[in-house]
């Protein structure tokens, strides 16, 4: 991989982490296009979804610290509740991500045909969100752990994480900004632990530190940093104002050309 292909991915992961067309499934798309090897592609997820991660901490700065800071007044109010909620819904992807790591790890080896089918199923999922009425709930304990599975489902290529989340959580009658802002705050523990274990499993394994460069990763990082601080906030406003179809559409045509090029080829 080189700066060029290492910025592009960058910028792809920025972006799709945060708009709902599957970052997952472009980082597979974009990986066969430029025919970077699936165990390059493992090692610089990594760094990209982190990246995003750090992205997602500078827009909601304000928001994590007075969870934070409400947290140590160690009293059962809103900041500790929302904490709990976000905690609850991590329990599915941190259950499927340890008990499958090696079968979800199958997945990422440029299967078109399943990027493009998840792809359909997230532009449905878009479709009824997008048309289910606007209600004014909040995310409840159960909203949260069901609002997590989606996000578990996320795992498979193709699933938008962002798209399966908001989807839900906008069907269960959450209110759209806070449907947008519970989506990307319960992400942000998963990655950061994901991304540390799986570099702790490049150490144990002694992978060779050749395979990419750290300008490689650093343009990699940089880019989906950067890219991700747009991503996020224009997501938010985008949320809000109720336009998910347009998205719908964009994943239903990538399916569509992800599912025709494997026949045709």
């Amino acid at each position: 991989m080189n700066l060029f292909e290492a910025f592009l991915l960058g910028v792809v992961q920025g972006l799709t982490e945060f708009l709902p067309v599957s970052s997952s499934g472009h980082l597979e798309i974009g990986s066969v296009l430029l025919g970077v090897s699936t165990t390059e592609n493992l090692l610089f997820a990594v760094v990209v979804h982190a990246a995003t991660a750090m992205s997602t901490i500078i827009v909601f700065r304000k928001d994590i610290l007075t969870i934070l800071s409400d947290l140590f007044a160690f009293k059962w109010n809103e900041s500790t509740k929302f904490a709990a909620k976000i905690l609850l819904s991590m329990i599915p992807v941190g259950v499927i991500g340890v008990l499958f790591e090696s079968q979800i790890e199958s997945f990422f080896t440029g299967n078109l045909l399943l990027v493009g089918a998840m792809l359909l199923l997230t532009a449905a999922l878009l479709l009824f969100s997008h048309y289910a009425a606007r209600q004014n709930g909040e995310v409840t304990f159960v909203k949260a752990i069901l609002i997590g599975f989606a996000q578990a489902f996320a795992i498979l290529p193709g699933i938008s994480r962002s798209g399966a989340t908001i989807s839900t959580a906008l069907l269960l009658g959450v209110e759209r900004s806070k449907a947008a802002k519970f989506s990307f705050l319960m992400v942000l523990i998963p990655i950061l632990g994901a991304s540390f274990l799986k570099f702790m499993d490049y150490l144990d394994a002694e992978v060779a530190t050749d395979s990419l460069s750290n300008s490689v990763l650093l343009m990699g990082f940089t880019a989906a940093f950067l890219s991700g601080l747009v991503a996020c906030q224009w997501m938010i406003k985008l949320v809000r104002n109720g336009k998910l179809s347009f998205f719908a559409y964009y994943c239903a045509f990538v399916g569509i050309v992800a599912i025709v090029s494997t026949l045709v080829v």
